[in-house]
């Protein structure tokens, strides 16, 4: 009996050891995942977006009031900002903004305040019905198409990023049996189901397109009242986090192209978060500090600010 004991004393602690363990790496599990989740957010606007089909173009047509215009911008906003990862800049927004550059005589897309620009159209649209009438029964079919272009534009450098049309379609049907079951009426809620449809496969890629790149904010001003970069907050920056700055690279023309061509910088120092501030992320800034070497106070535009991957 007390070897019965004994062993059964003995097996109750290693489970219980072993139980101890596995809650011990499930915890570390958890943490690890959360750490690798964090990523800082992208600023980006919707800029242009036309309609280049001749659906619903009359007598009267407003460009600026074009509904499949509005309808394709709004919805490529929404599932941009419904990802958590994007800052989105409105297209009211943005026409404020590039009046202010003109005013001040800059034509600069880097000044936009966003890290990337989003130009798009609808290319095509088109709607048709489908009927099938046998002797006892009779159906109908709505089927929208539509086509939408999407061109994602690096606002550091002016070029196109990302470049791809998408596809999609949305269709109601309905029948009826010896002149019972419901009438087929005009669905208008089909276009925004798709446009929705053909810009959700596009969505994925830009996302991953703006996430690979690193994270880049830009020095504002450094003088004896501290040094103050753009982002804060709302962008996911913390006081304490860590970046490194970077000397822009030498510029070079593109025979071929004739594109100016940024090659790779330097990193120069490194720079640590002392204070977020700011009441909306198109005024947010943060204050740094060095901690590992310096810049030429007079150019700070030949300077950005970048994750610090090591």
């Amino acid at each position: 009996m007390k070897k019965m004991l004994t062993c059964f004393a003995i097996g109750l602690s290693v489970v219980v050891c072993s139980a101890q363990q596995k809650i011990v790496k499930t915890e570390s599990l958890v943490q690890d995942v959360k750490k690798e989740d964090r990523s800082l957010k992208r600023k980006v606007a919707i800029g242009r977006f036309s309609n280049e089909t001749q659906y619903a173009k009359g007598i009267f047509y407003d460009k600026a009031n074009d509904p499949i215009r509005k309808q394709a911008s709004d919805i490529l906003s929404t599932k941009l900002s419904s990802t958590g990862k994007f800052i989105m800049i409105e297209r009211e927004d943005l026409d404020k903004i590039m009046q202010e550059q003109k005013l001040n005589g800059s034509e600069s897309i880097q000044n936009l305040g966003a890290d990337y620009l989003v130009i798009g159209s609808v290319t095509e649209y088109g709607r048709k019905d489908l009927g099938n009438q046998k002797v006892f029964s009779r159906s109908k079919t709505q089927v929208v198409q539509a086509a939408v272009s999407i061109r994602l534009v690096d606002t550091s450098t002016g070029l196109i990023v990302y470049s791809e049309e998408g596809k999609g379609e949305a269709e109601t049907s309905t029948k009826t049996v010896m002149g019972l079951g419901a009438s087929a009426d005009y669905d208008a809620t089909l276009s925004d189901k798709a446009i929705s449809a053909a810009i959700s496969k596009l969505v994925e890629n830009i996302i991953n397109k703006c996430m690979n790149s690193p994270w880049k904010a830009y020095f504002l001003s450094y003088d004896e009242n501290g040094v103050l970069i753009s982002g804060g907050k709302s962008q996911g920056l913390k006081v304490g986090d860590v970046f490194a700055v970077v000397e822009k690279g030498k510029k070079v023309k593109n025979p071929q192209t004739g594109i100016m061509i940024e090659l790779p910088g330097k990193v120069v120092g490194k720079v640590k978060i002392d204070f977020t501030g700011g009441d909306t992320p198109e005024t947010e800034f943060s204050t740094v500090s060095f901690t590992e070497g310096g810049i030429d106070k007079q150019n700070l535009k030949n300077y950005f600010i970048r994750e610090d991957k090591q």
